[in-house]
Formats: structure tokens, C-alpha cells, sequence
């Protein structure tokens, strides 16, 4: 089996269940944030070493406000992984993203309240850039393996993310609307933005389940309604994986990977020594 992990999916326990996944491992991280929503099961896949980690925790046991973001994102980096796909349930705010539709989004707005949503802090600052939140080169391949599958598919799109746990008023959802939304969840902020510190490309595997509430000829969401559409739709987003994993290319076409780079601002003799010891997994080859 090869050493390096070349990819990861953060999503539910139907992503890492799947046929053809060999040489099963569960890794047991620790962080300087705490621990990972759950274990990460690790496998080869199709010619690649896979990472796969449940975001809710495995029996989804976790809010979207108590997942521990950092923890996962850090978990994945100190592992080696360079690029993560999410899969994640997302209603729709745009009449021609209909249910069962997948959507690799370019865009993100964070409307979330309070959560952790950076690394960054306690004498160690730094400014990462974030006007494309998703790598392009990566949802580009994303984009294509689910197409291959014969989904539905649409490319672009801004992602709106709420607290949670509870869905949109139909007040809210018709804002989002006039914002200029197109899909609305609850996760995958911080989790993109972590990402990008972390210098891993990120890319969503956005699967609409429902029209949120503004649409008046569909019933509003229910939990119902995304178990349905996620059941369905966990084939075709096996499908898609192995095919990311089959033809994934070792070089990255993007600029995630230095996005650290020109990003800390802080006087490198006066960043403490126990920052530089927690975030040395993202931080140590600049501060050297």
C-alpha cells in the first residue's frame, strides 16, 4: 500500500462503507484543539490510500455547531492529506437546483454565530486569503467525476451556511434569495476556511435535498426528506470518489498549497513557543 494519504472525505459513514475499500485501518488522532468528530478509517481505494472521516461522528451524534471543526481539519493535515472532498446535504434557493441534484459550488458565505473558525491566535496571526474559498482545481475534477456518473449536475454557486440546528424561517430563506444564494447549509463553514489554512485544496460535493422553505409549491424540509435524497444518492457519490481516486494527479494545479505562505503578519521572534508547537503542523516550515 502506498505511505501517503492522497485524499480525504469528510462525510457520512455510506462514503466509507464502500466495496472495493481494502486494507482497512482506524486511526485514534489527538490534537492540541481535542479530538476528531471520530476515529478516521483509512484504506486503499482504487490505487490511492484514502481517508475517511464521519463530520457528526458515526450514529450522527453531533450538531453542525458541535463539531469540532478545528479538530478535524488539523487531524486530516497531520495525517498528510493535501486534498479534501466534502459531502454534504445543502437545500436549494434556486428553482433550477432541484432535489436530488449535486452541486460543486465556487462560492461561500459564512452565517454562522459561534464557532471556532480559525487556527489562528494567542500571539500568532495571519491573513489568509479567501476570495475562492473552494480549490478550482479540485472541483473541477469533481465536478467531472460526478458528471461521469450521469447525475444532475450543476457547477458554481454560492454556499450559504447557518447555525443550525434548525432549518430557515421563510423569512430568512427568501433573504438568502435576494442575496444571491443559491445553496444553503450548516457546515461547511469553518470548515472550508480551516481547510485553506491548512493549505489543503477543499471541495463540496453539494447534495440538494430539498427547496428550504421559500418555494411554495414544495413541502418545507424535513429531516424526512434528506435521508431520502442522501440514501439515493450515496451511490453516485461512491462513484464519483473512486473515480477522483483513480485518476487523481500527484501535483496541484492550484495555489492552496502556499496559502500560509505570505499570510503571517506576526513578528516571527515574538510568537510563543507553545503556538509555534500546536500549529507546527501548519505553520513549522515557515518559522523555521
Amino acid at each position: 500500500m502506498p505511505d501517503k494519504i492522497s485524499l480525504a472525505i469528510i462525510g457520512g459513514s455510506g462514503l466509507y462503507n464502500m466495496a472495493g475499500l481494502n486494507n482497512i485501518e482506524e486511526k485514534h488522532i489527538s490534537t492540541p484543539f481535542g479530538p476528531p468528530s471520530d476515529p478516521v478509517v483509512v484504506g486503499e481505494f482504487n490505487g490511492q490510500r484514502v481517508a475517511f472521516l464521519a463530520r457528526h461522528g458515526r450514529g450522527h451524534r453531533l450538531t453542525p455547531s458541535e463539531v469540532n471543526y478545528r479538530a478535524n481539519i488539523y487531524t486530516l493535515k497531520m495525517l498528510g492529506v493535501e486534498r479534501i472532498i466534502s459531502v454534504s446535504a445543502c437545500g436549494s434557493l434556486r428553482e433550477d437546483y432541484a432535489p436530488g441534484h449535486i452541486v460543486i459550488p465556487d462560492q461561500l458565505y459564512d452565517n454562522t454565530k459561534g464557532r471556532e473558525r480559525t487556527f489562528f491566535g494567542h500571539g500568532l496571526v495571519a491573513h489568509v486569503g479567501a476570495a475562492d474559498p473552494f480549490c478550482p482545481d479540485l472541483s473541477a475534477q469533481l465536478f467531472d467525476a460526478v458528471k461521469a456518473t450521469g447525475a444532475a449536475a450543476h457547477k458554481g454557486g454560492a454556499f450559504i451556511t447557518i447555525e443550525g440546528p434548525r432549518f430557515s424561517t421563510k423569512a430568512e430563506s427568501q433573504t438568502f434569495r435576494s442575496w444571491g444564494m443559491s445553496l444553503i447549509g450548516m457546515t461547511t463553514s469553518p470548515e472550508a476556511f480551516l481547510a485553506r489554512e491548512a493549505e489543503i485544496c477543499y471541495a463540496v460535493m453539494a447534495h440538494v435535498t430539498d427547496y428550504d422553505v421559500w418555494h411554495v409549491s414544495e413541502a418545507p424540509v424535513t429531516v424526512e426528506m434528506v435521508i431520502r435524497i442522501l440514501t439515493r444518492n450515496t451511490t453516485i457519490a461512491q462513484q464519483a470518489i473512486s473515480s477522483i481516486a483513480g485518476t487523481l494527479r500527484p501535483e496541484r494545479n492550484c495555489s492552496c498549497g502556499s496559502a500560509i505562505k505570505d499570510a503571517i503578519i506576526t513578528d516571527r521572534a515574538r510568537i510563543p513557543e507553545e503556538v509555534r508547537n500546536e500549529l507546527r503542523a501548519i505553520v513549522g516550515k515557515y518559522l523555521k
